[in-house]
């Protein structure tokens, strides 16, 4: 690969955060080469990418480093042109896709990720917040697709789609390692759950998981990790 074109993506194969970068280069067919990174002993790459917040992912282009995943995903789509276009030509769709981006990265994960730390009524708390987050991001797909949601296909993958799987695409996981549903597909997000399914029959989107054991072993000792800090 030429150095001028060289792409690099510094990442944890655990992280949601640097699955929707990977899945992007994916989809849009990008070579490119994986650092996995010891988030307990950052790489001084990794510390001179990121000096601000030291944290994956970090995609490195023509020797210049670009960091936050939204960040990085609207940067690919930006730059190569090929393969599907994460954000439709239309500004207001462009706009709406954007708000409901970040409303699953700042809203729905984070949440899931309270999920995952707590116990109890803590627990029981959030779990009702996101199932409540979850009926609003339904509502807002369709009000996105007024006209009816295309089926899904490796050429009309979208940003809030890359969204979706990232952050979703382990729910059995999640379930098993915290023994409720998180997506209930007959009470609170049946389009959710479908437009999920079919993302996660794609080509790509196989490859492109890391197995299921793997996330319940990473999910397992996060999970651990906050209970017994909170415990102390």
């Amino acid at each position: 690969m030429a150095e001028e074109n060289k792409v690099s993506l510094h990442g944890f194969f655990a992280s949601p955060y640097v699955r929707r970068v990977d899945l992007a280069l994916k989809f849009k067919g990008i070579p490119y080469e994986y650092v996995e990174e010891d988030l307990k002993n950052k790489s001084s790459l990794l510390l001179k990418y990121n000096p601000v917040h030291k944290k994956v992912p970090v995609l490195v282009h023509n020797g210049k480093p670009i960091v936050e995943s939204l960040v990085i995903l609207e940067y690919i789509d930006e730059t190569w042109k090929n393969g599907p276009r994460f954000l439709p030509e239309d500004p207001y769709k462009r706009a709406q896709i954007r708000f409901w981006a970040s409303f699953v990265h700042q809203q729905v994960f984070e949440n899931m990720v309270l999920i995952l730390k707590t116990d109890g009524e803590a627990q029981e708390k959030t779990v009702k917040e996101v199932s409540e987050k979850l009926s609003l991001l339904e509502e807002g797909i369709k009000s996105i697709f007024p006209e009816g949601i295309p089926i899904i296909n490796q050429e009309n993958v979208g940003l809030l789609d890359i969204l979706i799987v990232s952050t979703f695409g382990s729910y059995k996981a999640q379930e098993e390692v915290l023994g409720l549903k998180l997506i209930d597909p007959e009470k609170t997000s049946p389009l959710l759950f479908s437009r999920l399914k079919a993302l996660l029959e794609l080509h790509v989107v196989k490859g492109a998981l890391p197995p299921h054991e793997k996330v319940v072993g990473a999910l397992k000792f996060m999970r651990q990790n906050a209970l017994n800090s909170a415990s102390v």
